[in-house]
């Protein structure tokens, strides 16, 4: 197993995306450390899936929430505490709200940034610091969005955020190089969650979606979590600043209807 002796930590791993990078990472041989904030139930069906394929011990569940300072200290803190070290974070957890430019609230603005950006960069910053109290090289792969880069009109915070977070990954390429830390963005398009429950019962602004996906389809969480599995390993030893576009061509292909 190309990950057999690390340990991760995913954020929002109890459902979508993040559920299934931490079974990824897990059953090619990480010990994970499975945070969620919502559905307990779906952070322990991670864990199990886990355990099924790599055994008693092969993850760990802890509730955090990444906007609190308290949390975030936590989750690395029981990384340590748990397997004894930490190799990979993956900032999986993020959130987005409809709003029209004019009618956004400060309170959403907040929001929107606690979750996608502020909670990664301190999560990170905790992880790093640990790092090189204990001189160990690491992993930092950030889910992103197609949306660091492409327009999204009426989720103004939420783009903003995200471009926030590509900048984010860049600057923390060149600062962590020299530690051997990489940092890499994955940024999915159109994914099958539950989250888009709405969008796959609505048939015509599917198709209309689909028409703008060259390849035809909405992307897995197996497409996101496979990239982030080899960003994790050894085969990207040699990759960092870069961003992972995960969409089927969609922003090669974009245009608003």
């Amino acid at each position: 197993m190309r990950l057999g002796g690390k340990v991760a930590i995913v954020t929002g791993a109890g459902s979508g995306i993040g559920q299934g990078i931490a079974k990824q990472l897990g059953c090619e041989g990480a010990k994970v450390i499975i945070d969620y904030i919502g559905s307990e139930a779906g952070a322990e069906e991670t864990l199990k899936t886990i355990q099924n394929c790599a055994g008693e011990g092969g993850g760990e569940v802890v509730r955090g929430d990444v906007t609190n300072m308290n949390d975030v200290r936590c989750l690395v803190d029981e990384a340590w505490k748990r397997f004894g070290s930490a190799d990979i974070l993956v900032n999986n957890a993020g959130m987005e709200i409809r709003s029209d430019f004019w009618d956004t609230t400060e309170e959403e603005y907040d929001k929107v940034m606690a979750v996608n950006l502020r909670g990664p960069f301190f999560l990170a910053q905790a992880f790093v610091r640990r790092l090189r109290e204990t001189k160990k090289p690491g992993r930092i792969i950030n889910i992103s969005s197609v949306h660091e880069d492409m327009a999204f009109p009426g989720f103004t915070t939420y783009c903003c955020s995200k471009g926030g977070m590509r900048m984010m990954m860049r600057n923390l390429a060149v600062e962590l190089g020299p530690l051997g830390i990489t940092i890499n963005n994955v940024a999915p398009g159109a994914i099958s969650t539950p989250i888009n429950k709405k969008l796959l019962a609505d048939k015509p602004k599917l198709d209309a979606l689909l028409r703008n996906i060259p390849l035809g389809r909405l992307g897995t969480v197996e497409d996101v979590a496979a990239i982030v599995a080899f960003l994790a390993s050894d085969d990207a030893s040699y990759v960092t600043g870069a961003t992972f576009l995960v969409d089927g061509g969609l922003m090669r292909n974009y245009h608003e209807q």
